[in-house]
């Protein structure tokens, strides 16, 4: 029996414009000039069909783009009532790391059963959150509100690749952070992968070139292989953070902040 088949769209939420080539890579043999300016866009996920809505990550709420210096275009839940989709009423909740900018709304599904891989939850309320260099890519705020949905048994902490529903499932990669984990989707045009921080741009994965922030640099590595393996070709998969998904993705009611990715590329 095939799997079903889902529409898979990329929410543009924000962004980085002053970013450089060189902030981009861990070495800078994949940056050119080392100076020239790389931004970053800033994302979460929309999988649904007829039957189901899975939202994958929740982005960052606006004080936190503030206080972090980064540009925010939208608030999320706008763009999902673009999409006709109510998040208070979203069963299914996608967290592929706990970072700052993936993670930042969670109060905004209280209905949601949220899947993450547990490794995550015991690295971020574990000793090594005690380290600047580790915690400033994270929250407290964040961490804490993940605590609510365990409370009130809505969170699933997974141990390895597990099916959320037919032709939906996490496969735990590691590398970034201990419990990153990417979603692999079955669409119209074969299985696309949405790689989050496992990968931050197509020439990270591409080149075989990290993005500097990484807890294992070998596990990354490894995800890009994994990944690649997952994913039915180059452009089914999707990297995280690269501005250039919104120009090869065609746009959903023209919208500039609303991709569609089950559609080929232009």
């Amino acid at each position: 029996m095939s799997a079903p088949v889902y529409e898979v769209f990329a929410i543009r939420v924000g962004a980085n414009a002053q970013r450089t080539a060189r902030e981009n890579f861990l070495y800078d043999a994949c940056c050119g000039d080392p100076n020239a300016p790389m931004p970053l866009d800033y994302y979460f996920w929309v999988i649904r069909n007829e039957q189901q809505v899975i939202v994958v990550d929740t982005c960052f709420q606006p004080a936190t783009a503030d206080r972090r210096n980064r540009q925010m275009y939208r608030l999320p839940e706008e763009s999902l009532r673009q999409l006709d989709i109510d998040p208070a009423r979203v069963e299914q909740l996608i967290l592929t790391h706990l970072h700052w900018d993936h993670a930042g709304n969670l109060g905004l599904f209280p209905k949601a059963t949220v899947h993450l891989q547990e490794a995550e939850l015991r690295f971020c309320t574990g000793p090594k959150m005690a380290y600047r260099t580790v915690n400033k890519t994270y929250e407290v705020e964040d961490v804490m509100s993940a605590l609510p949905p365990l409370f009130e048994g809505r969170m699933r902490l997974h141990n390895g690749m597990v099916e959320v529903l037919p032709g939906v499932t996490l496969h735990p990669v590691g590398g970034h952070t201990p419990g990153s984990q990417v979603v692999r989707v079955n669409t119209e045009r074969g299985w696309i992968v949405l790689a989050s921080d496992a990968a931050h741009l197509w020439v990270n994965i591409r080149e075989r070139s990290p993005f500097p922030i990484l807890d294992d640099l070998a596990q990354t590595l490894e995800a890009f292989t994994e990944i690649d393996r997952l994913a039915d070709g180059e452009d089914h998969v999707i990297p995280g953070h690269d501005p250039l998904i919104a120009e090869r993705f065609p746009r959903w009611n023209d919208d500039p902040h609303i991709i569609c990715l089950h559609q080929p590329p232009n």
